[in-house]
């Protein structure tokens, strides 16, 4: 595969770890877009590792961690309490988790993007994890029409300290559980027992009760990371491993990530 397609294929995930990491698209897109930038101006960040898409998020950061991490202030409400939560984590600590959970990288490789020496890498996810996990506790609802998946996940967030509102296998059983209990983060699966979509049942909710952190759950996770239209601040692949799904909890929660699709 020639270094053009490599990126290609790189850029996806990228831009989804961009997204978690600043907390919408469009900001996560910008720095997404100086990478690439970046990398046409100076061929030589590229070889920099073993892999181009190692090079890709090592050049990222570069250009993320000379930007200071900004965040402009918030008008609503929920991000600026996002951003009083973020003022609190120890540095480089979030980037880390993000890196290994969900981006699936190696200590070693988080060494390298990060430039950082291993051990703290190691040390950096599980600060996070420990910061994360004490920051933020509330009511979980999951949309999830296999059986065993919706129980392994009912589980998972009931280990972390919170509560299952209940689980919803339709769209309007979704729609109906939320308005019995509004809860304050969902886990959605997007093809649901009927044949409906996950992606209209959150969107139904959010219209009709307000917004709250999502985390959708698919198959085919390239469908919507596609860069066409609104894509999800949190998506994980199936078949997810449970340190994703903690990992994906805890982010959404504490940073409050408001971002849907529009189906």
């Amino acid at each position: 595969m020639d270094t053009t397609a490599e990126i290609s294929r790189a850029l996806p995930y990228l831009r989804r770890y961009a997204r978690a990491l600043t907390g919408a698209q469009a900001s996560g897109d910008n720095y997404a877009a100086a990478t690439l930038e970046a990398i046409l101006s100076d061929r030589s960040l590229l070889g920099q590792t073993s892999s181009i898409k190692t090079d890709l998020f090592r050049t990222f950061h570069g250009i993320w961690s000379t930007s200071g991490a900004p965040m402009e202030e918030e008008e609503d409400a929920t991000r600026r309490a996002a951003q009083k939560h973020l003022a609190r984590l120890t540095p480089n600590t979030r980037e880390a988790l993000l890196l290994h959970t969900v981006e699936e990288f190696t200590y070693s490789d988080i060494a390298r993007i990060m430039q950082v020496d291993q051990s703290e890498a190691e040390e950096l996810v599980s600060l996070a994890r420990a910061e994360m996990a004490d920051a933020v506790c509330g009511k979980v609802m999951i949309i999830e029409d296999e059986s065993i998946i919706a129980m392994d996940l009912e589980s998972l967030v009931t280990e972390m300290g919170h509560r299952v509102t209940g689980i919803a296998r339709t769209h309007k059983e979704a729609v109906d559980l939320a308005g019995s209990d509004m809860p304050d983060l969902i886990l959605a699966d997007i093809q649901l027992a009927d044949n409906s979509s996950g992606i209209e049942a959150v969107n139904e909710v959010m219209t009709d009760m307000g917004s709250c952190p999502v985390i959708f759950i698919t198959a085919f996770p390239e469908r919507l990371l596609s860069g066409e239209r609104k894509e999800p601040a949190f998506l994980i692949a199936k078949p997810y491993t449970q340190e994703q799904v903690r990992s994906a909890v805890s982010q959404a929660m504490f940073f409050s990530s408001t971002e849907t699709l529009t189906a």
